[in-house]
């Protein structure tokens, strides 16, 4: 498996156990990088380690922020769709990379994942606080304008 492929299964094995998204975002919103074929991804991470790495590496003023897994599901990815953003998973390395996917292939990779989980193995969900504002695509350097809600 190569390891990007091992870090999406990470992901999904973690998020499925510990009911958490983790990302980075500053006062602006989180980066959304754009690949090679002109799409953004809207990156998230299993761990708030490996959230915490990322947010070094691009620098700046971004911060770790958590989010419930019911949360993400049900908000989160529903504006990710339609905004027609993909949905980075676990990047990593020095240049952060790694794969990203469609809306409805997390969800259905989220489906799979948490049915397969063995009894007891599913963590109450954690409450978290959410975002005071929802997450707002820009790519890493852009202007770090705001958008009207």
């Amino acid at each position: 498996m190569s390891q990007s492929g091992a870090q999406a299964a990470a992901f999904f094995r973690d998020v499925a156990r510990e009911r958490t998204v983790w990302f980075v975002r500053d006062d602006a919103g989180s980066p959304a990088p754009m690949d090679s074929s002109g799409r953004r991804s809207a990156p998230f991470w299993s761990t708030a380690a490996r959230a915490r790495r990322a947010a070094e590496l691009w620098g700046g003023n971004l911060r770790v922020e958590s989010l419930t897994l019911d949360y993400w599901r049900n908000v989160d990815l529903t504006d990710l769709a339609d905004e027609q953003l993909l949905v980075g998973i676990n990047w990593s390395g020095p240049r952060l990379v790694g794969w990203s996917f469609t809306v409805p292939e997390v969800i259905n990779r989220l489906t799979t994942r948490s049915a397969n989980l063995p009894p007891g193995q599913h963590r109450p969900p954690v409450r978290r606080a959410t975002p005071a504002c929802p997450i707002r695509a820009r790519s890493v350097g852009e202007q770090r304008g705001t958008t009207a809600a």
